[in-house]
């Protein structure tokens, strides 16, 4: 059975949920699972789940999310240990004990919430991941347009939603302060590939072509595997091997 697939819900599952629970500005906290029952309904999500149990069991239950709609990606954590989405992770695909972590490498706020924010922050600001134009802006230019091909392969980068489930499933950020991850190397692409970009093979070469950068993957593609926009990720990073090595 796929990881979010629906199953039949004929037999009424009583499901049972260890969650990890800790708040870190508590001076009394201390990590540990609390366990929570609820009855599975149809077509229920991880989203749906918590919810419940915080409306019902624990209204101190920590955890994110926005537009319950795998657009977002607030709502990321690990699930049975693999980093999923709540919103798009149905309990029918999942056994009836659950367990959820926070989503590791990012700072914990509390429970199953935690700052990406300030990560994806740092990130953008290491590598410059906007628009380098050399050219005076002219308000009276006609717009430059771009082959629908190359648009489209921008546009296939930009469906990231930032939501942190490829950088927690990478053993090397896991372990590596500074390596940009899936997320980092998918957006430099996104602006290596735009044309409005002045940035020659050179400059792109010191941004990538690092133990941070696309030559530190040690090729476990375990982003590849979690992340739920399906970005091809594969793609990207060969081109990216391929634009470095040129200008190498």
């Amino acid at each position: 059975m796929g990881f979010l697939e629906e199953r039949d819900l004929t037999d009424g599952r009583r499901l049972k949920f260890e969650i990890f629970r800790f708040n870190p500005e508590d001076s009394e906290s201390a990590p540990h699972l609390d366990v929570f029952e609820i009855d599975e309904q149809p077509y229920m999500s991880l989203y749906i789940a918590l919810n419940v149990i915080r409306e019902t069991l624990d209204p101190s239950l920590m955890f994110d999310f926005a537009c319950r709609s795998a657009i977002c990606g607030s709502c990321g954590m690990l699930v049975n240990g693999r980093p999923a989405l709540g919103c798009k992770t149905l309990t029918s695909a999942l056994p009836e004990t659950i367990r959820l972590h926070p989503l590791p490498v990012f700072k914990l706020v509390g429970d199953l919430s935690v700052d990406t924010g300030v990560w994806f922050r740092e990130m953008v600001e290491n590598t410059e991941a906007w628009i380098h134009a050399q050219q005076a802006f002219d308000p009276d230019g006609q717009e430059e347009r771009m082959p629908d091909e190359v648009a489209q392969k921008i546009y296939e980068s930009d469906r990231c939603i930032e939501c942190g489930c490829c950088i927690a499933a990478c053993g090397l950020a896991n372990i590596e302060d500074g390596f940009l991850g899936a997320a980092g190397l998918n957006r430099i692409c996104r602006f290596a590939l735009d044309p409005r970009d002045s940035r020659d093979d050179s400059e792109w070469f010191e941004v990538v072509a690092t133990e941070r950068g696309v030559f530190g993957c040690i090729g476990l593609m375990a982003c590849d595997d979690v992340c739920p926009k399906e970005l091809p990720l594969l793609e990207h990073y060969a081109w990216l091997r391929r634009r470095a090595l040129r200008a190498s």
